[in-house]
């Protein structure tokens, strides 16, 4: 019988992971680089602020969220935000039957 070959493959280790950015830019003033997130998870509070603008904005985080998702949370609460404030509301009618008109003054029903 004959011998088995050995493998030419190079053992593979752990796998590098890079890392998730932590300052993003600003929505509002447009500078790179001045908005960073910090993580409290002990409190369960994420605080996101602007360094040029002090824009800020807070939200619950669990074991899972990263800053990107704060991030991503704000663009969001910013963009319904500015929906709601572009969109003109209709006012709302209390019922749909239409009013009696009022009685006219000097009516000969007598």
């Amino acid at each position: 019988m004959g011998k088995r070959k050995k493998s030419s493959r190079k053992p593979t280790g752990p796998k590098k992971k890079t890392p998730l950015d932590t300052t993003f830019t600003c929505l509002f003033c447009h500078h790179d680089n001045s908005v960073t997130v910090k993580l409290d998870r002990k409190e369960g509070i994420a605080q996101l602020v602007c360094r040029v603008c002090d824009q800020r904005y807070q939200s619950k985080v669990n074991h899972l969220t990263e800053p990107i998702d704060i991030y991503s949370e704000w663009i969001d609460a910013a963009d319904a935000a500015d929906k709601e404030q572009t969109t003109p509301r209709r006012p709302v009618a209390s019922s749909s039957r239409p009013r009696p008109a009022p009685p006219s003054i000097g009516s000969d029903d007598d």
